[in-house]
């Protein structure tokens, strides 16, 4: 900027809005809250050094600056050496994305869910410019907006408060190019100038054409170019979306060229002249003088013009999220055509008074020192790229994140977020991660249980914690620790709403009862087994007759006769709940030596016994439970009647042995400390008033969660037992894994 002179009682400010087909100088100053405009020049390129807003020779476009600087100086009398500059809107990318987030369980949306979505969208559209960004450039966003949202899949305005499973959104997206900001740089240093500020030309536009006041409402700017139409929306104070179609101006030059039979120069002179409402006259090509009036002129524009608006009206929309604008303004020379105003208000389906040209009356304020020069729409970009100097919202800044210092376009709504996405961090490591999930068929049908949920990122800014939204500003220092995952899913087949502990099965007109399993990618497993992702599980209501014969520890001869509901059974039939089994085993007499027949018996009974107490061991090992001695186990007590086990008591005439009655005490709060053998030790049972079987599982550790075999054996003094049977004093128990 130039200093303060006496001549300029403000500091003056130095402005180029450098387009495609010319470069507009303006200098001024501002005072008593009013701008002052010094001088301006213009300098039309020479060649095609720039096209649809960016530089593709940086030496002519330099040549053309200097030059516009060298006039401007000459007219003020004083150096200039420093600019303020603005991209063109029609350079912006935009990428649209959809994102889902699904919640566990239906439940009612809050606005932390709603900006975990947005914020999500904008960090996908991020990593989609990204992977379709073949010139290997940085890029940075300039703002995002929510095209449509979506509960349970269906399309909605708004999600707050609305109850649900699954929210979406389709989020639009925009970045300017690293390459068209160090296009600018390097034009304006190879002219001899620094940069004071850069901003967007729609927001340059805006500092003129829509006063502060106007932003807290859902307006569109729309700036009709020569070759595009550059596009912005505004709500809540900011300017939430940006768009362009590729479609202005010169389109219409181009119609009044071959409508009346001109060449592009003589086109432009009526198209700028049917505002003046008089007989236009003109020269066509072949050099004979012609008239026509701008209702003719307007007439044959009408169809082009109908083509433009439609898709100026249908690219709000679409950055507004599905629905029209409060109202439009217009800037540029493309919109001063009369019909172009009303055609775009009967598209957008708003009142025609809704839509208006900026122009004089909104440069009122602005003071030109040279009288010479027109107020109209074309100047609004111009002086404003000056004004937001002022500002300085709309700017490069730097911060530091991680102790890594990195660059952020300023939009005056900056947050740390923006600031982690810039950096390249993770969206994943901002937010909780939750742990793996499984997912598997019960029954055929798909289930899918998530994992839990870690703990956030850790945010500090300037030292301090810190929300993921902060608002940020230049120099600031963000620390972000990254989230953490929680724990994985975990689904043993016992916690499944399918299963049921056991089956009962009547055996020879006793009830047996056994363990429920089910199938798990064909295999048998106990309701302890933990289901792994991709697994197959159907829930097994049934036991074979080969499965129940093995169970009962029966070996079936050729000659034995099974029966399942009175009719004859074969080894694969299934047995359901309260079946009922008969076993009818006979076996031809053969015979053989009883000596031998003993002998093996006592070798078989051995090898069981041997067999059993390995098991115990291990399974003590495995528990942890100290063995206080190695005694022998007794034989079962006989069965009473209906295969009730009678109550143990000592012979007949003789007294009760201390040791028998210590392992029965009652306590002063009513319960009873029950002392048992488990394979071999001695354990106390406490905190109840009776025992039953499964109490002892409180009592030891064995783990059920890690199947050693098919089945967990349980046995009392002996002789099978379930988990139901009623424990009593010295009763003599074995738990073991069997295949």
């Amino acid at each position: 900027m130039a200093a303060k002179t006496d001549r300029y009682p403000g500091q003056l400010v130095f402005g180029l809005d450098i387009g495609t087909r010319s470069v507009v100088g303006t200098v001024g100053y501002m005072f008593n809250k009013s701008f002052h405009v010094v001088a301006m020049h213009t300098k039309m390129h020479e060649t095609r050094s720039m096209l649809d807003g960016q530089i593709h020779d940086i030496a002519a476009v330099s040549d053309t600056i200097a030059e516009v600087r060298a006039e401007l100086q000459r007219k003020i009398g004083q150096p200039l050496n420093n600019v303020c500059i603005a991209a063109a809107g029609r350079v912006l990318r935009t990428v649209t994305v959809h994102v889902e987030q699904k919640f566990e369980e239906e439940r009612d949306i809050n606005s932390e869910d709603i900006y975990s979505l947005e914020i999500l969208g904008a960090q996908r559209a991020y990593e989609e410019f990204l992977k379709n960004n073949t010139l290997n450039m940085r890029f940075y966003r300039v703002g995002y907006t929510v095209e449509r949202y979506y509960l349970n899949k269906y399309q909605m305005t708004e999600l707050l408060n609305h109850r649900g499973a699954e929210i979406g959104a389709d989020v639009i997206a925009t970045f300017l190019p690293d390459e068209v900001v160090d296009g600018l740089y390097k034009a304006v240093g190879m002219a001899g100038l620094n940069v004071a500020d850069l901003t967007l030309e729609p927001i340059a536009a805006m500092e003129v054409a829509i006063p502060k006041s106007y932003r807290m409402l859902n307006l569109a700017l729309v700036d009709i170019g020569a070759g595009t139409s550059d596009i912005s929306v505004t709500r809540d104070g900011a300017i939430v979306a940006y768009g362009m179609i590729p479609s202005a101006g010169d389109e219409l030059t181009e119609v009044i060229a071959r409508e009346f039979l001109t060449d592009f120069a003589e086109a432009e002179y009526i198209k700028t002249n049917v505002l003046e409402g008089k007989p236009i006259e003109f020269t066509d090509i072949m050099g004979l003088k012609q008239k026509t009036t701008p209702e003719e002129v307007e007439q044959k524009l009408l169809p082009t013009v109908k083509t433009i608006t439609r898709e100026i009206s249908d690219q709000i929309k679409r950055l507004n999220g599905g629905k029209p604008v409060s109202a439009i303004f217009l800037v540029g020379g493309g919109g001063k055509v009369p019909i172009f105003a009303k055609c775009l208000a009967e598209e957008m389906e708003i009142a025609p008074e809704r839509v208006a040209v900026r122009g004089e009356e909104v440069l009122k304020d602005i003071d030109f020192k040279d009288t010479r020069i027109k107020k109209d729409s074309l100047l609004v970009t111009p002086i404003g790229i000056c004004l937001n100097y002022y500002n300085q919202n709309n700017n490069f800044i730097f911060v530091g994140f991680n102790d890594m210092q990195i660059k952020l376009y300023d939009n005056a709504h900056l947050q740390v977020v923006d600031a982690a996405m810039q950096a390249g961090f993770s969206n994943a490591d901002l937010f909780p991660k939750r742990g793996a999930e499984v997912s598997y068929t019960i029954n055929g049908k798909t289930r899918v249980v998530r994992g839990e949920l870690g703990e956030g990122a850790v945010i500090t800014l300037n030292g301090e914690t810190a929300p993921i939204n902060a608002r940020i500003k230049a120099g600031d220092n963000i620390r972000v620790v990254p989230s953490t995952a929680g724990a994985d899913a975990v689904v043993p087949i016992n916690s499944l709403p399918e299963y049921t502990d056991s089956i009962r099965i009547n055996v020879n007109e006793k009830t047996v009862v056994m363990p429920k399993f089910a199938e798990v990618n064909g295999e048998l497993q106990s309701g302890y087994y933990e289901i792994q992702d991709g697994d197959e599980v159907v829930m097994r209501d049934y036991y074979t007759v080969a499965q129940i014969l093995e169970f009962l520890d029966i070996q079936k001869e050729s000659d034995s006769e099974i029966y399942v509901n009175h009719e004859e059974a074969y080894s694969e039939m299934p047995v359901y709940e309260n079946f009922s089994v008969d076993l009818e085993i006979h076996q031809e007499e053969l015979m053989p030596d009883p000596e031998e027949v003993a002998k093996k018996e006592e070798e078989k009974a051995k090898k069981k016994e041997e067999a059993e107490k390995k098991k115990a061991e291990e399974l003590l090992k495995e528990a942890g439970i100290e063995r206080k001695s190695s005694p022998e186990i007794p034989e079962a007590a006989p069965e009473g009647k209906g295969g009730e086990r009678p109550e143990q008591k000592p012979e007949e005439g003789k007294e009760e042995s201390k040791d028998w009655k210590d392992m029965q005490k009652k306590m002063p709060d009513g319960t009873t400390e029950l002392t048992v053998k488990i394979n071999g030790a001695e354990v106390v049972l406490k905190g109840k008033k009776d025992y039953i079987y499964v109490d002892v599982f409180e009592q030891i550790h064995f783990d059920l969660s890690k199947p050693k075999g098919k089945l967990v054996v349980t046995k009392l003094n002996g002789m099978r037992a379930n988990y139901a049977e009623k424990l009593r004093p010295g009763d003599i128990l074995d738990i073991y894994w069997s295949n």
